[in-house]
């Protein structure tokens, strides 16, 4: 007898780093918030919605409302996927920051004539976003070019497969603990932080 199909679920990832790894520039009790109460509430929120799904699948749908459950899917398993990034995006103070290095910096070069018109476009989008979501930078193997893209909420479909190299978490739980209102300041602390060494990885492995 076949065994009933059921969605997989999902597993809140290790962190690469101790919470307190990033400080000055993004400080423990944010961490510890931010990948312990939010992170993991997406984990939940997936997991909770596939035991619904999988009651769909074996055939009670009774009182379920089936888009608003996808919809409810979407955004948590997306919003999963993005901070799983997004921390290996990061380095431990002292092992980020800087410049890329390696390929990254030859197709900055090329593509923008230097890191520091690439730091200041890339900047620019991080400080324009309006609301919610993330600042990306994308790679498009099919023109081998770089793409910085901005994400509303968790909304992703635009951004379709192109592996996204480096990542910025902006919603307000990411830095509102330590920089309150002033985002731009965690925008200019993030640099920082950058994981030069995880984008040069992502980057190799799509040229």
């Amino acid at each position: 007898m076949e065994k009933d199909y059921e969605l997989k679920k999902y597993e809140l990832p290790s962190l690469p780093y101790n919470l307190d790894a990033l400080e000055p520039y993004i400080s423990k009790d944010i961490m510890d918030v931010h990948y312990n109460g939010h992170h993991k509430a997406y984990v939940n929120g997936a997991n909770a919605t596939i035991d619904k799904i999988n009651q769909i699948i074996k055939g009670d749908v009774k009182g379920y409302d089936l888009a608003g459950v996808i919809r409810n899917l979407v955004f948590n398993v997306n919003g999963h996927k993005l901070h799983s990034i997004f921390w290996r995006a990061m380095a431990p103070n002292g092992k980020g920051g800087g410049k890329p290095g390696g390929v990254l910096e030859d197709l900055i070069n090329k593509q923008y004539g230097s890191f520091d018109v690439f730091k200041q476009l890339f900047t620019d989008s991080m400080k324009s976003l309006t609301g919610t979501g993330w600042t990306v930078l994308l790679f498009d193997k099919e023109t081998n070019r770089l793409e910085i893209s901005t994400i509303e909420n968790h909304f992703i479909n635009h951004i379709a497969e192109l592996p996204i190299v480096q990542i910025v978490d902006e919603f307000e739980h990411a830095y509102y603990l330590q920089y309150k209102n002033n985002r731009n300041a965690y925008i200019d602390a993030w640099w920082n932080v950058a994981n030069w060494e995880f984008a040069n990885e992502v980057l190799e492995k799509n040229l």
